[in-house]
Order: structure tokens, then sequence, then C-alpha cells
């Protein structure tokens, strides 16, 4: 179904657009944001650690544990963007990048998409390897994620969503 739409803002980062939909009151609006789509990487090397990035968050005011993950560019595939993030945010790049499937954010707030890839056969870092300014990497065994997720270190809710679809793709090492 194709609804009414007017943009009411635009920012560098989104867009606020005001919709009708046709069976409700006339004079009645919704509201939701358009964002380019993102991309989350679950990464995990030979030995069976997961790649994870901490970084400061000014939305929540707080430094974060994450997957390598960015904003899919205009122009860009998300396979190149989980290449390119996967490759700035850590070092690694991916031998092979498998897309596991995509998730919608948010549907009451959000238009975009997630999409999720498993990175495989990786190539560690560069020597001269510096990762961005404010990102810490850190490799995490299995037993050491189960417990960042169960103390609500690992919060983000589409990085987790995104393991949950590594996971029954049989990507990952066995978690539950």
């Amino acid at each position: 179904m194709q609804l009414d739409k007017d943009r009411v803002l635009e920012t560098p980062w989104f867009r606020l657009v005001a919709k009708h939909w046709p069976a409700e009151d006339p004079a009645s609006r919704y509201f939701a944001l358009e964002l380019d789509d993102y991309v989350a990487v679950t990464a995990w090397t030979d030995d069976e650690r997961l790649v994870l990035v901490r970084q400061f968050r000014p939305a929540v005011e707080q430094f974060t544990w994450e997957l390598p993950a960015g904003t899919v560019e205009p122009g860009e595939s998300p396979e190149l963007t989980a290449r390119r993030e996967l490759e700035e945010e850590t070092g690694y790049r991916a031998g092979e990048l498998r897309l596991l499937g995509t998730v919608r954010p948010d549907t009451g707030r959000l238009a975009n998409r997630l999409w999720c890839f498993w990175a495989t056969s990786l190539e560690p870092p560069r020597v001269d390897y510096r990762p961005e300014s404010g990102i810490e990497v850190q490799l995490c065994s299995r037993t050491e994620l189960l417990r960042m997720i169960g103390s609500g270190e690992f919060d983000h809710a589409l990085h987790l969503a995104a393991l949950l679809l590594s996971c029954s793709a049989g990507c990952t090492p066995r978690l539950f």
C-alpha cells in the first residue's frame, strides 16, 4: 500500500516524513524517520573469537560494545559497506562475506534495514593499522560474549539480532 508522504525535515543523518494512511482520519498524520540502511558484521577469527568494537555513543551518553557496523553510503552496496566498515573499524579484512539476512530496526518508527553479514577467512590487521579515533577493538571468546550479553554490557539490540541470525545459519561457534 502506498501512503501519501511529505518530508517535514531533512538532516544529513535522517529525514522526518509525515505519512497519511487513507483509512485513517483525513486530518491525521503519522511520522516516521527515514534513515540510510546500515550493516553489521559478525566476524569470528579462526580461533573462534568474535571481533568487537567499543566506542562512545552520544545518543546514550556512554561507551558501548558493538559489532563492526556502519551506514551504507549512497551508491555503495551493503556488501561493500560491510567490507569497508570491518576494515576501517578493526583492521580485519574478510576473505569471504556472506549475507545472513536483513532485519527492520523499528517498524513503528524507522523506515530502513540492517544488513547482517558473516565474515570468514579473516586477514589480521596490517602491522601499521591504526583504528579509527575513539574505537577500541577486542577479540571476545564465546564464554566472554555470553557473559557480556547476560550482564547487559553488550546490549545493542540490532547487533544481538545479527548474532542470532549468525547462530541460526550455523555461522558461529555454538552459543547456546
